[in-house]
């Protein structure tokens, strides 16, 4: 079995890691979307929310598995027998910095080769980032986030909840 690894802290998941994750289905038997925790982050939107608000997008779509882990991605990656890590690309400052982190992860595990998708032009600007200042200045993310998680954002403004 081919697994694909897509990491990050998806806080929140866009539509461009959905489309990159689409775009992978064929490419792989399966896909583990993992959230890893980031010690230089602090979480906008609650971890256990969105891992609930994935496997609800993805629960009828076997090849996508949801969870999360803590400390190195390649240790991640050895212990669950997962010989791809799953990268999307939006410009070149993405694949310099993401070229480095596979270097890394080689040089820690030959067998861990890692994938990158280019993002579609549509997305090729959508960051969590961003997406998270139009929410935090009460602006619409309806066109960057798939329409779950766009649900509760919209809930989560009119309770002005953190």
């Amino acid at each position: 079995m081919i697994k694909a690894l897509f990491p990050g802290s998806f806080d929140p998941f866009t539509k461009g890691h959905a489309d990159i994750v689409n775009r992978a289905l064929p490419l792989f038997d399966r896909i583990i979307i993992a959230f890893g925790t980031n010690s230089s982050k602090t979480r906008f939107i609650k971890l256990q929310y969105m891992v609930d608000c994935l496997e609800k997008m993805y629960e009828k779509e076997p090849k996508i598995e949801i969870t999360t882990y803590s400390g190195l991605t390649v240790e991640f990656c050895k212990k669950n027998s997962i010989q791809f890590i799953l990268r999307g690309l939006r410009n070149s400052t993405d694949f310099e910095y993401e070229r480095t982190i596979a270097h890394l992860n080689q040089s820690m595990d030959k067998r861990i080769e890692t994938v990158f998708l280019a993002t579609t032009p549509e997305n090729s600007s959508v960051t969590s980032t961003i997406v998270r200042e139009i929410i935090r200045f009460g602006g619409d993310a309806s066109n960057f986030v798939p329409s779950l998680i766009n649900d509760f954002l919209k809930i989560r403004q009119n309770l002005n909840l953190q």
